[in-house]
């Protein structure tokens, strides 16, 4: 997709929010727990408003099949789909032909913190490494290759998530089925 036509999509948008920033406040939406219930290595989530899920499951580290996705990748998975499309979108806008691109995303994982091993193990993802490659025509220096890599770093809403936090309101009610 040419730069002027990423441009064009979002010159309306731009517009909008200028005029009333209370529109470019978003609100995600994921639903879960509508799957088997009689399983418990596997579920499956997804967004609110398409008609779209992705299955996940226990990692083979605490008990689960290793069949589909644990929800550690989905969470690395979110960071490399969020670092790719917001670098290709940033190279359309600055008009760079992007011939090879390569994301690779590890996480540090330390399985006895879920399994409840003690309270000297960590149950989330510690550290995150996040390696984006990507070769563009005409960059003998890598000047426009740094500039573009820096613009999508800066614009990465789940890097930007993950690197700065995000206030985490979650509850669990349990009631009585009978």
């Amino acid at each position: 997709m040419p730069s002027s036509a990423i441009r064009e999509r979002q010159a309306p948008l731009r517009e909008r929010y200028a005029t009333d920033p209370a529109a470019a406040i978003q609100i995600l939406r994921v639903k879960g727990g509508g799957s088997d219930l009689s399983d418990p290595l596997h579920c499956e989530v997804g967004p609110a408003q398409l008609d779209v899920t992705w299955r996940s499951g226990a990692h083979p580290s605490v008990g689960g099949d290793g069949d589909v996705p644990c929800s550690g990748d989905l969470l690395l998975g979110a960071l490399a789909a969020c670092q790719e499309i917001t670098l290709r979108m940033v190279a359309a806008n600055m008009g760079i032909e992007i011939r090879e691109l390569a994301i690779e995303v590890e996480g540090d994982w330390d399985a006895r913190g879920t399994l409840a091993m003690g309270r000297d193990y960590p149950v989330g993802i510690r550290q995150i490494r996040c390696r984006t490659t990507v070769t563009i025509d005409d960059d003998a220096k890598g000047d426009r290759a740094a500039r573009l890599l820096r613009s999508a770093e800066r614009y990465c809403v789940v890097l930007d998530t993950l690197r700065t936090g995000a206030v985490v309101d979650a509850t669990i009610d349990v009631r009585s089925a009978g």
